[in-house]
C-alpha cells in the first residue's frame, strides 16, 4: 500500500533552517508529482511547493518563494523541503502528498495520498 512518511521536523529560530524528508513507498514514485501543504494552527491547509514527477520544474506559494527549495531524489523514493530564512508563521504540521498526475497542481483535491505530518515550530 502506498506509505507516505515525513521526517525532519523540530523547533528552529528564526532565521534558522530545517530540512524535511518524505520517504515514499507502495506506488511509482518516478511517475508522480509531488508536493509539500502545511497546516498552521488554527488555520486550514495550505498548498507550499510542489515538483513534477521527474524534478524538472517546480512550484512554490509566494510566502515561502526564495526560502523554501523542493527536490526529489527518484533513486530513493525520497522527496525534500530545504526550508531557510524560517519564521515564526512557517510554524504548522507539514505534509507531504502524492499527485494524480505528472504535473504540479495547487489544487489539494488534486492529491490522494498523504503522510502523517511532522511538526515544524519557527520560535526564538
Amino acid at each position: 500500500q502506498v506509505q507516505l512518511v515525513e521526517s525532519g521536523g523540530g523547533l528552529a529560530q528564526p532565521g534558522g533552517s530545517l530540512r524535511l524528508s518524505c520517504a515514499a513507498s507502495g506506488f511509482t514514485f518516478s511517475s508522480y508529482a509531488m508536493s509539500w501543504a502545511r497546516q498552521a494552527p488554527g488555520k486550514g491547509l495550505e498548498w507550499v511547493s510542489g515538483i513534477y514527477s521527474d524534478g524538472s520544474d517546480t512550484l512554490y506559494a509566494d510566502s515561502v518563494k526564495g526560502r523554501f527549495t523542493i527536490s526529489r531524489d527518484n533513486a530513493k523514493n525520497t522527496l525534500y523541503l530545504q526550508m531557510n530564512s524560517l519564521k515564526p508563521e512557517d510554524t504548522g504540521l507539514y505534509y507531504c502528498a502524492k499527485a494524480r498526475r505528472r504535473t504540479v497542481v495547487r489544487n489539494l483535491g488534486e492529491y490522494d495520498y498523504w503522510g502523517q505530518g511532522t511538526q515544524v515550530t519557527v520560535s526564538s
